[in-house]
Order: structure tokens, then sequence, then C-alpha cells
């Protein structure tokens, strides 16, 4: 038990007859990047409230950095760093007075608190900006000045919450990229996002669906356990008519962009035999090929079979 992290035994929380979290079961390890996923909905935000000590279970046990939480929250609020989706920073404060607030909650001050501000500042390459009113910062820079402020008392586990959300890729990729500085360095990461791009960044996935959790493992190990089907690409004009087309035969299809994802049982005649569908119904196909599985086309899957 030494190496974990989080652990929950069937957590459930209930908001009067409507089941937020069904009976979730987890463990996280430390020092990983562990990625909770699900569609909007699902229940991440609920689970990661109560593991942060926000939200009391309805049922089920756990325990974060080895402080129970049901007992013990005020603890895991001290030990933990918390990003929520919607930054908790004051848009009527600096940057550095926003840094310097959360700095005084924390209790870190003097010299240690001098070195974690410079740290923050260097880090989220804030250094220009200390003077500047947060509400005025674009999105991406408050999401750094978010995650700087949840690290100023260099918490063992850091919870995010959907921190990528609204963000372009470009600073997604750099956002991740701390991540990954922070879990080498020794900080365990519990993320949630339903970005699914982004859980190919973390060591172990759980998805979750309607409260339940319905699989978990790494990126590779996901796409093998769940998808015993291939999937093909097909461009063709009419995109919409042309899924109609596949459902009504009974292939399941998905968008995915400017094509479409088939995941059909495994035969060499696959390709040929969708090909014939769509021509048949009139439609033009531009190409046809055989892809490896996306984590979002193992979710999709995933979501149909649950």
């Amino acid at each position: 038990m030494d190496d974990i992290a989080v652990k929950v035994t069937d957590l459930r929380r209930n908001f009067g007859d409507f089941t937020a979290v069904d009976g979730i079961s987890l463990e996280v390890r430390k020092c990983e990047i562990y990625g909770f996923l699900g569609p909007n909905g699902a229940g991440k935000s609920t689970t990661i409230k109560m593991l942060c000590g926000l939200l009391l279970p309805t049922g089920g046990c756990g325990s974060v950095g080895g402080f129970d939480i049901v007992k013990d929250t005020a603890k895991i609020k001290s030990t933990i760093g918390y990003m929520s989706q919607r930054f908790s920073l004051y848009d009527d404060l600096t940057v550095a007075e926003n840094i310097n607030f959360y700095g005084g909650i924390y209790g870190v001050t003097g010299q240690k608190a001098k070195a974690r501000v410079e740290w923050i500042l260097e880090t989220a390459q804030l250094a220009g900006y200390t003077r500047v009113l947060t509400g005025t910062l674009p999105i991406g820079f408050k999401q750094r000045l978010a995650l700087g402020c949840a690290l100023i008392h260099e918490p063992p586990i850091l919870f995010l919450d959907e921190p990528t959300s609204g963000v372009d890729p470009i600073l997604r990729r750099r956002f991740w990229g701390l991540i990954h500085d922070l879990s080498q360095g020794g900080t365990t990461v519990f993320v949630t996002t339903h970005y699914m791009d982004e859980a190919e960044y973390c060591g172990r996935l759980a998805f979750i669906y309607q409260g339940r959790l319905i699989a978990e493992g790494s990126a590779d190990e996901l796409k093998i356990k769940h998808m015993a089907r291939d999937v093909y690409e097909v461009e063709v004009e009419g995109i919409n008519e042309a899924m109609n087309v596949l459902d009504a035969n009974g292939i399941e299809t998905s968008v995915f962009g400017s094509v479409l994802h088939c995941t059909v049982a495994k035969t060499d005649e696959a390709a040929t035999q969708i090909e014939d569908i769509l021509r048949g119904a009139g439609i033009v196909v531009r190409q046809i090929q055989k892809i490896p599985p996306s984590l979002e086309d193992v979710f999709v899957n995933l979501i149909e079979g649950a």
C-alpha cells in the first residue's frame, strides 16, 4: 500500500434520486499520471470533488495520501493541490497577488514563499505579468497561473479537473509537458478530461460513463482488450448520407472530422463490403483504409457496449 496515492472502493454519490457516481473502485499509484475520462455529465467532477474532500460520498470508502475521504477531509485539503474546472482565481487581483494569496492560505511564508513564487513565475512563463490584473489574461495564461497556485505548497498529489477545456491544441500540449515534468519530479497527477487525444499522455486511464467505471488500463491495453474488431477510415462525398446508409446496413459508424470511422468484424473483405454498400447507394467513395484504433474508437465501442 505504500506505493498507492489514491484508493477508493465502491464509491457512490447520489443527489436525491439521481446517481452521479455508481460504485467506482480504483487505485492510483504514486508519481503516475492517471487519466479519468468520460463525456460531460459522466460523473468525473463529482468523483474528483469527493477525492478532494469537497463533497462527502453517499457510500463506499477511500483514502487520498493515506487520509480517509470521509474522516480526514481537512487534512486532504491541506495536502493536495486542486485545479477546478472553473479557474479559482480572483480576477480583480494581479498575478502576483493571486500567487501570494494562495501561498498565505497554505502557510507558505518567508524565503520559501519567495522561492515558490519565483518557481511559479518561471514555470508558468508569467515573469513579465506580475502586475497584470488576472481578469485581463488570456485563458492559456490563466490556466498556467491556476496550476501554479495549486502547486505553491508543493503537494504530493495534484487533482486537475478538465484543466485544458477551451484551450487551443498548442497550449494544451505545453500544459501536458508541465504535467509530465511534475510526475517525473515525484507528483501524483489525477486528471479528468473529455479530450481523448489527451489520454495518450497518461500512464493509466479509466473510462467513466453514467457514473460507472467501464474500463481501466494503459492506452495500449485498452486498445487491445476492447477493440476485438477492425477500424476503417472512409472518405466520401456526403458524409451524413454515408453514415445513415452504413448504419442501416448494421455497420457501426462515427464521424471523425471530415471522415468516417467504421468498426467491423475482422475479415479481409471488410473494405470491399463497405465500398459496395456505399457505391450501391450512389455515394462517391474517395478512399477506404484500415487504421489503428484510437482511444476515441475504443471509447465509442465501450459506450455502445454499455
